[in-house]
């Protein structure tokens, strides 16, 4: 396993005093670096990158007909076959590079975050990757970890510079123009995350007025695209060279900093996210009911149907056991002390 540039601990004075905890020491880390800088991915903006954000954001104002996407959590069949073509090309690598490459994050707590002790990265994704190498690869540790950014997932696959991302990705059906999804292995649903005091009482009218950051090409960007009431949403110069990335951020932690530090009112995530960065931080607190329910999934490059069916094999047997599946096993250790009360993991559902 590879591992990027760890956090590094900030003893300065100032705002930094304000963050506890191992929370504490990884926002010192974003703050200080910012996510961006610790990235195998590079964030530049390019005239390119401005268009296809453009476009999207166009495509995305135009409703889609209720027919085109009946179910976006449906994947393809699981198969176990070491020749399809998706699985012998990583099956086929030789030496050090015999790796499946993941693009994971470092800074989610509890999902995929560097332990500031010893380094290595640990959370309920990590275990779900490791998983994946050990059934393709005949090791847990077969694995090379790229970290990237919210915004650079799907842009990772089309590259090819990683083999899969287990980075908490929401199944959509317009990401699914641009990337292959497993079954669904996590629900969560969008909600606010606020300092405790806060008037702000949820997704609603009391975000009038109020700075709320996001991570860019998130699905709670998007909502408050759609829907702000009145929230301040986006930076003056978004999508620009001089935008600051203060209310839209590169990566989700970026938002927990800014909240910290006072910059922003509130932010909005996927609670599965928030549950951990209220962990992180015991002065933040999630406010308001989750909205609908949403689903992660494993992403591949768009058309490696072969990967994709092994992934929903390798998914099969980590959600099988009850109480006793690995599935389970992970969830009782990263994730239910914050999102209790889960019994099960989500059940696949297949289009073919």
């Amino acid at each position: 396993m590879t591992s990027t540039d760890r956090p590094r601990r900030s003893r300065g004075p100032g705002p930094f005093r304000r963050l506890r905890g191992w929370g504490g020491v990884s926002a010192m880390a974003g703050a200080c670096v910012l996510t961006a800088s610790v990235t195998l991915l590079p964030l530049t903006r390019t005239t390119s990158e401005e268009t296809e954000r453009s476009e999207q954001r166009i495509a995305t104002a135009v409703p889609a007909k209720a027919d085109d996407c009946p179910s976006p959590e449906a994947s393809l069949r699981p198969v176990d076959d070491n020749n399809a073509a998706g699985v012998k090309a990583i099956r086929d690598r030789t030496g050090d590079d015999r790796k499946l490459i993941v693009g994971v994050d470092q800074n989610s707590y509890r999902w995929g975050a560097r332990n500031p002790d010893t380094g290595d990265l640990e959370g309920f994704d990590i275990d779900l990757a490791k998983a994946i190498a050990a059934d393709i690869l005949g090791s847990p540790d077969a694995i090379v970890f790229r970290t990237i950014p919210t915004n650079q997932r799907t842009e990772a696959l089309k590259s090819g510079t990683v083999d899969l991302v287990v980075r908490t990705m929401t199944i959509t059906c317009d990401r699914l123009k641009d990337v292959s999804f497993s079954t669904a292995y996590f629900q969560t649903g969008q909600q606010i995350l606020v300092p405790k005091g806060s008037a702000i009482k949820g997704y609603d009218t009391s975000l009038a007025g109020k700075r709320v950051c996001t991570a860019e090409g998130s699905i709670a960007n998007e909502t408050l695209k759609s829907e702000s009431f009145g929230a301040i949403y986006e930076d003056a110069n978004e999508g620009k060279p001089s935008d600051k990335d203060q209310l839209t951020v590169p990566n989700q932690l970026d938002c927990l900093v800014r909240l910290q530090l006072g910059e922003v009112d509130a932010l909005m995530t996927d609670n599965a996210l928030a549950a951990g960065q209220a962990a992180q931080d015991p002065a933040v607190e999630l406010r308001g009911k989750p909205l609908k329910p949403e689903y992660y999934g494993v992403a591949a490059k768009l058309g490696n149907d072969d990967l994709v069916r092994r992934v929903n094999h390798v998914l099969e047997e980590y959600r099988a056991g009850g109480p006793n599946s690995p599935w389970m096993t992970s969830y009782t250790r990263w994730l239910a002390a914050g999102l209790p009360g889960i019994t099960k993991p989500p059940t696949a559902t297949y289009k073919d």
